[in-house]
């Protein structure tokens, strides 16, 4: 029976799935190459009856709508400031909007009891056997372990290292994206303002907790950039070169760019993985079936590691039977909440003149507003089994 998992990845999937192991008997160890949990970050929503009926099992529905940030509204401007179109919060707020960094605490603190946490480290080599997998680390000693799970995002190095190179699986949406943290000098309230030229949006929003703090938000087109995903200085003259000569804020955002310590910067992908699993690994969350941004990957990323652990406590640890229970339960759902990340960029920063003209048009008319709404509520279900009581009833 396979009950040491090694779960790599200690964001939102992987505390998540090593609560629920926990709750099962299993031993969870979590591998997390930052040195401690990342706090703050962009806001993540859930929504629809899935999300919630997740969120409610853990019993963690509660605290999460106490920290939920009420919504962030957007506006888009000219150049001199002007209102071009005023999106409200429920359009990107879903049923629960909280911060990252809170989400990722609440977790960690719940699967804490049974959980063993390893910051500032990561995973070098993956070596199957029939009893196990030979795990070695880039600092720590080599262990064995039963299974192993990528939660380790969209650029998954569990994924890398059992199933192939990242090209083979991240498919490139045409835009990328970037978040950065500043002086809230425009007196801004939470949400975002954002100022459009074709295939670009440059946007800034105050803080949900510190008024006196704010985030940039970038959007731009582009064909997929090579470039170090560690190197800070390299992203940023990226970014740079991306929106010189802009008006409006654009400038003095730009230069709270260069002192910004931290910045997030990525490309607009989707992740498509043939097989979640392979022999005793197996992928969750976005590692699997990911999106950049408007994929409701934090949700699906909940869901998923609630159904894996779910199925290996039914299965009694048979590795097989599980991961085949787990994604053929899943796949479906999660292929359609992805569909939404390949609109997010053309959305936030449409690429011609005429598509931003007809953006801001079309969402000023309030019978298309309403449609929006009522069609964001749609929300993809699928029917998930309660674990709890069916591993409750006597078995055969």
């Amino acid at each position: 029976m396979s009950k040491n998992v090694l779960i790599s990845g200690a964001s939102i999937a992987g505390p998540a799935l090593a609560y629920w192991l926990g709750c099962y008997g299993f031993q969870p160890t979590v591998v997390e190459l930052a040195p401690a949990l990342r706090e703050g970050g962009q806001a993540v929503d859930f929504r629809g009856e899935t999300h919630l009926t997740v969120l409610e099992r853990m019993g963690v529905l509660a605290e999460l709508r106490r920290l939920q940030t009420g919504g962030s509204p957007m506006r888009f401007v000219d150049e001199h400031g002007r209102e071009l179109l005023r999106l409200p919060a429920e359009v990107a707020g879903g049923d629960v909007e909280v911060l990252r960094g809170d989400l990722a605490r609440v977790l960690y603190e719940r699967s804490l009891p049974h959980t063993e946490y390893i910051f500032g480290d990561s995973i070098t080599s993956l070596t199957e056997t029939a009893e196990g997998v030979l795990v070695r680390f880039r600092y720590g000693p080599p262990r064995k372990f039963d299974l192993v799970i990528g939660a380790d995002g969209l650029h998954s190095n569990v994924r890398r290292l059992a199933f192939g190179p990242e090209e083979g699986f991240v498919r490139h949406l045409g835009y990328h994206a970037a978040t950065w943290h500043l002086a809230n000098y425009l007196d801004l309230g939470p949400g975002l303002v954002g100022y459009n030229t074709p295939g670009r949006l440059a946007g800034v929003g105050g803080d949900h907790r510190d008024a006196t703090k704010a985030g940039a938000f970038f959007v731009f087109a582009a064909p997929r950039i090579t470039y170090d995903r560690h190197d800070q200085e390299q992203q940023k003259a990226l970014i740079a070169e991306a929106f010189a000569g802009l008006g409006w804020e654009v400038p003095r955002l730009l230069e709270s760019l260069r002192q910004a310590p931290e910045l997030y910067f990525d490309s607009i992908s989707r992740v498509d993985v043939g097989a979640w699993s392979k022999g005793r690994i197996g992928l969750v969350g976005d590692a699997a079936c990911g999106a950049t941004i408007g994929g409701m990957g934090s949700g699906t990323g909940v869901v998923a590691a609630y159904v894996l652990a779910g199925e290996l406590a039914l299965a009694e640890g048979d590795h097989r039977t599980a991961f085949t229970r787990y994604e053929k339960t899943l796949r479906g759902y999660a292929e359609s909440c992805q569909k939404g990340g390949a609109r997010t960029g053309r959305f936030l920063a449409p690429g011609t003149a005429t598509g931003l003209r007809l953006r801001n048009g079309l969402l000023n008319r309030r019978s298309v507003m309403n449609w929006m709404l009522k069609e964001g509520q749609k929300v993809s279900t699928v029917a998930l089994p309660d674990y709890r009581a069916e591993l409750s009833r006597p078995r055969r």
